[in-house]
């Protein structure tokens, strides 16, 4: 009877404590594996911010709308969720953003194309080169350029695409150190997605905002200088 009446007790006290247990083995968990701080950006289900308070059982976290959001400690640990801290110490935040090409639009490059390509002064050295590269490719395998299928040939798309990647690189607010690269995707209903993958040298919301729409807005604008359409919906 003794016994039965022990175990009773237990079943009950650990049932009643159940929340102060886990959230008790959850914050050793946080803090011996260093997974959360105050300060930690986190995203976590409607959470979506700044840790505010780590306690025994509960994380406060206040959201950019400056609601709060309660979360159960334990629950940090049992379930997934992203921390931007990596980010916060790193050299840059990411910015990997495409546009998509109206494919109508590709087209290889005319002689009176590439002449008018050369007067924009991030890629004039590029198409010069480029096409020395391709007339001597041509000339020393016999390739009859009398059609232009024939041979290498230079198209719209790649120029632009070149441009871009200059441009980025000429950009001093994005951080050189990390990756850049402009690269297409697989083409889709909307068209053919360019790719723009760098680092923001300000990992500040606001700032990094500024910095990618600028960065966009250039782009956007310059695409009908490549002879290039943008896709819409018709």
């Amino acid at each position: 009877t003794i016994l039965i009446g022990l175990g009773t007790m237990s079943a009950v006290t650990m049932l009643i404590f159940q929340d102060t247990s886990k959230g008790f083995v959850g914050s050793i968990q946080l803090s011996a594996n260093d997974m959360l701080r105050i300060g930690d950006w986190i995203v976590m289900g409607p959470a979506d911010g700044n840790v505010l308070e780590i306690n025994l059982t509960t994380v406060k976290v206040q959201n950019w709308d400056n609601t709060i959001t309660t979360i159960p400690t334990y629950t940090l640990v049992s379930s997934p969720f992203t921390s931007w801290r990596g980010m916060s110490e790193s050299g840059g935040r990411r910015i990997a953003r495409t546009i998509n090409v109206d494919v109508n639009t590709i087209r290889y490059c005319t002689p009176e194309m590439l002449e008018k390509y050369k007067h924009y002064t991030l890629i004039k050295d590029y198409i010069i080169q480029r096409q020395d590269e391709i007339v001597e490719y041509n000339k020393a395998n016999h390739i009859d350029t009398s059609e232009i299928m024939n041979g290498r040939q230079q198209t719209n798309l790649g120029v632009f695409r070149a441009y871009i990647k200059a441009y980025i690189n000429n950009n001093p607010k994005l951080n050189h150190n990390l990756t850049m690269m402009v690269r297409q995707m697989q083409p889709t209903e909307f068209g053919v997605p360019l790719q723009i993958y760098a680092f923001s040298s300000d990992k500040q919301w606001i700032q990094y905002e500024e910095i990618q729409s600028d960065i966009f807005d250039h782009i956007i604008s310059a695409a009908p200088m490549f002879d290039l359409k943008l896709y819409k919906k018709h």
